[in-house]
């Protein structure tokens, strides 16, 4: 045998520290203490006790307000969750129509033509939202089997309206896919009243635990399409019949080993909806608008433009101010991180180059929290180089 070739890191030889900062980009968030001291919970086999996936399960359908039996948390990220809808529910050959208003829309179009859909996309104006006309005609227009919709879209802070689509996707035989991760918690959202047919989040928004879990719920339209495939889905780690027995939503009498899934995660996870549970979704949903419409106020006072021009499109949780004229964004990013310990953004997708954004989600949504952040702008304004072009 061969003495080893490859020496051991010197950067693991000693200890990682890992700064505390202010966390106000548009995700993840800060952890309070509560639901970080769950993380370190001891281990449990990965098929834990039931209860504490109940717990899980529950704490969604309040969140989602919805009494849909498939209920679970994907093992992964937001972009786990998506693929776990369109993988699930489309079959190559299949029509898709993705309504873009932002990057989410973008991805969600990628993934379908990714497995062989054909994919149609719909697109908003920028900071804009679509009408429900614009969408009828798309869906007559394309008959998809499923439309995509971002509600919370992150990259422009938008807020785009739910009600009625539903409705007139059901009208055209088509499911109702929402991406829900940037709003959830922060603004209303009710599934079955609204008639989404396909729900998910993520942990790290405004329900403040860390990221690597997916909340999503299917609806029993949804079920019935998923669950007469021709064709398995792509993905065995997504599988919903496997997902499903695995978070005992199927109705088996016993659950099975899937995979290991984030254990002390899901704790996290269970932590922060109780929470949610705790305030009252009317309450928290209350809260991250007036902490949001007093931060609005501030930038304005600074003669700061915000990226969505109609008040009710405004996303609570994550505002997007056009780039100030004459400044570099990353500059001014750059100056906040070194001098203020707080971290904001520049644009995503569509909005990069146009836009700062600031996420003030779940314990970070607090008019204290606001008054941090605009003080820091009114630091780096004053600080940061401004070209007089």
């Amino acid at each position: 045998m061969s003495a080893i070739s490859v020496p051991p890191p010197k950067c693991l030889q000693k200890p990682l520290v890992v700064p505390h900062r202010h966390m106000f980009g548009p995700g993840p968030s800060n952890v309070p203490p509560r639901i970080l001291e769950l993380s370190l919970g001891c281990m449990l086999s990965v098929l834990m006790p039931f209860s504490i996936m109940s717990d899980i399960k529950s704490g969604i359908q309040y969140m989602f307000q919805t009494q849909n039996k498939v209920t679970l948390a994907v093992s992964g990220t937001g972009h786990t969750a998506m693929e776990c809808a369109i993988f699930n529910t489309v079959e190559p050959g299949d029509s898709v129509l993705a309504a873009v208003n932002g990057i989410w829309g973008e991805r969600a179009a990628d993934m379908a033509e990714r497995i062989g859909a054909r994919v149609n996309t719909i697109v908003a104006p920028p900071g804009g939202c679509l009408t429900i006309e614009d969408i009828e005609k798309a869906l007559s227009k394309h008959r998809p089997v499923l439309l995509f919709l971002a509600h919370g879209e992150s990259s422009t802070g938008v807020l785009h309206p739910l009600d009625g689509i539903g409705k007139l996707c059901h009208k055209y035989n088509c499911l109702f896919l929402v991406d829900c991760v940037a709003s959830i918690g922060g603004a209303p959202v009710y599934m079955d009243q609204q008639g989404i047919d396909i729900l998910y989040t993520g942990s790290q928004k405004v329900l403040n635990a860390p990221p690597g879990t997916a909340p999503i719920s299917f609806s029993e339209r949804a079920c019935q399409k998923i669950f007469s495939r021709r064709t398995k889905p792509v993905s065995f780690f997504l599988d919903l019949s496997c997902l499903a027995n695995y978070w005992g939503c199927d109705g088996k009498p016993s659950r099975g080993y899937h995979h290991t899934g984030p254990v002390t995660a899901f704790y996290s996870l269970r932590e922060s909806l109780a929470v949610l549970v705790e305030e009252g979704l009317e309450n928290s949903w209350d809260r991250h608008q007036k902490v949001a419409e007093y931060f609005h106020a501030g930038l304005e006072s600074m003669a700061l433009k915000l990226f969505v021009k109609e008040k009710h499109l405004r996303l609570p949780t994550v505002t997007t101010i056009v780039a100030p004229h004459g400044y570099d964004w990353k500059e001014i990013t750059s100056y906040i991180m070194k001098t203020h310990n707080l971290e904001i953004s520049g644009g995503l997708g569509p909005s990069v180059g146009l836009v700062l954004r600031v996420g003030l989600m779940g314990c970070n949504s607090s008019r204290a929290n606001a008054d941090m952040v605009l003080a820091a702008l009114r630091d780096a304004l004053k600080h940061c180089h401004r070209s007089k072009v």
